[in-house]
């Protein structure tokens, strides 16, 4: 099967946000999916000292695409919300 590297950036409730924290339970999200390697998570400053967290993840080509992964990233506490910015297979 092959497999699909998505570049998601996850927005959190608001900027006091601990993004340490944040990142660790997305870490720990992700990594409760057996189906997911984790590729990098940085964080991306977005305004008014908001970031955003960007996560490049590889996941097996399957039908319905990334919303499994999307819908799990959301059920973490503080994510307000996912936005997948590419999805590309890989060779």
């Amino acid at each position: 099967m092959s497999k699909v590297l998505v570049d998601l950036k996850v927005l959190p409730e608001s900027a006091d946000v601990d993004y340490e924290e944040l990142k660790e339970a997305i870490r720990e999200k992700l990594e409760s999916m057996d189906v997911v390697d984790i590729e990098g998570m940085e964080e991306e400053p977005i305004a008014f000292g908001l970031k955003a967290i960007r996560v490049k993840v590889v996941v097996p080509d399957a039908e319905g695409g990334t919303d499994a992964l999307e819908d799990a990233l959301k059920e973490v506490d503080e994510v307000n919300q996912v936005e997948v910015v590419s999805a590309s297979r890989t060779l």
